[in-house]
């Protein structure tokens, strides 16, 4: 699913290529301790990179865990809101049962 986002006093001509953003909701697994890690992006191969990276600070959560961390599952949204919505649906489960159930029918 994407969303075609118009830019301000832009009027791209007929056949220009439009940016098309999606936004991301994961579920990242640590290979070391098989902790899951929940949260959403519009730039999944940035953001898993940040969650590895040991001079990144923005991720705490993966920070205090210890990774390394891979991406196990992925839905694709058209806006912000909707991939944080089901984002904090996923979290309010809060059940390891259902988040395994998500990535083995994925």
């Amino acid at each position: 699913m994407a969303v075609n986002h118009h830019v301000a006093g832009s009027s791209p001509a007929r056949g220009a290529n439009l940016i098309i953003l999606s936004y991301i909701v994961y579920i990242l697994k640590s290979e070391t301790t098989s902790q899951y890690y929940i949260g959403h992006t519009d730039n999944m191969d940035r953001r898993l990179s940040q969650h590895n990276n040991p001079e990144y600070h923005g991720t705490k959560h993966t920070k205090r865990n210890q990774g390394p961390w891979s991406c196990v599952y992925t839905e694709k949204y058209n806006t912000r809101s909707e991939a944080m919505k089901r984002e904090k649906e996923i979290k309010a489960k809060k059940s390891r049962k259902y988040i395994e159930f998500l990535i083995n029918n994925w």
